[in-house]
């Protein structure tokens, strides 16, 4: 029993660190290729494994404060805990974005290089932090108006640090609403671009890859809307069973939050012809010299 809790804390973390690290040389190899860096599509596709990474890592240290039982400040808590929120919420708007791109480039060829510039992703990531942050802005306030605990008190650090009721049905309000906007957008989108590929000639032999980039879009979202069913899920019954709703909580939260946000982004960038080759010379330190297939500025 006394290695139970240490190896836990390794198999959460271990994981973490090491899609961390994937992230991280993903970004770097987006960053290294002009054509890569300047395209809307995959700045939108950085956009995403910044999101996917933050909330990893913010998950993952709200995780070990809460084994260690730490104490901070109040705000530290509360900002670390909405930040974390925030890249939460970051994750399926991006998502619903690069469906619009896709659906865009595929309907709308001819007017995809007007409409989908480097300006236009800068707008969009701008408006997806603002949409993002409305959940954290409103605990903020509820905050302030309601509790006069001070900032400074030392408190246990952990992911439930608002305990009014009010709190909760916001976040739900919020999250209901993320979920259903989200779903709606890439619904839509998957279905106006099956039939748009559909009514093509069937001779085309690249006819497919837009359903497959569609499907995946679709895969990544639900990969990603499963965390919310870790906040969804209720633990009352399990009240007289303290230690089981424990060992329930931590499988949960291996397999909704930490595996979705390890896989969705490794999923997308080795599927891409562009990019899984720049991806593969860097986390391979250049010992895959045969690859001949970058991308040129």
């Amino acid at each position: 029993m006394q290695l139970q809790k240490p190896v836990k804390v390794l198999a959460s973390v271990l994981p973490c660190l090491f899609f961390l690290y994937v992230n991280a040389v993903m970004l770097f190899a987006l960053l290294s290729k002009p054509l890569l860096r300047e395209s809307p599509r995959y700045i939108l596709f950085g956009h995403l494994l910044l999101a996917d990474s933050l909330q990893l890592l913010l998950s993952m240290l709200l995780y070990i404060f809460a084994v260690i039982m730490i104490r901070m400040m109040s705000f530290v808590c509360i900002l670390i805990t909405m930040l974390a929120r925030v890249a939460f919420n970051l994750s399926p708007l991006n998502l619903a974005v690069m469906s619009l791109e896709r659906y865009v480039s595929i309907c709308f060829p001819l007017r995809h290089a007007n409409i989908v510039t480097t300006r236009m992703a800068g707008v969009a990531i701008a408006v997806m932090w603002t949409v993002a942050s409305l959940d954290f802005f409103t605990h903020l306030f509820l905050l302030i108006s309601l509790e006069n605990t001070g900032f400074t008190v030392l408190r246990v650090c952990h992911k439930h640090v608002f305990k009014l009721q009010i709190y909760t049905t916001v976040t739900e309000g919020f999250t209901i609403a993320y979920f259903v906007s989200v779903c709606t957008v890439s619904i839509y989108t998957c279905i106006a671009v099956m039939i748009t590929v559909k009514s093509a000639s069937s001779s085309d032999r690249y006819s497919s890859k837009p359903h497959k980039t569609m499907l995946l879009h679709l895969i990544q979202l639900c990969l990603c809307l499963t965390t919310i069913l870790f906040d969804m899920v209720k633990f009352n019954s399990l009240k007289k069973n303290p230690a089981m709703a424990v060992h329930i909580q931590y499988v949960l939260f291996l397999c909704l939050i930490i595996l979705p946000k390890c896989l969705s982004p490794l999923i997308y960038g080795l599927r891409d012809r562009a990019f899984r080759p720049v991806f593969l010379y860097y986390f391979t330190f250049g010992l895959r010299t045969n690859v001949k297939t970058f991308p040129k500025s």
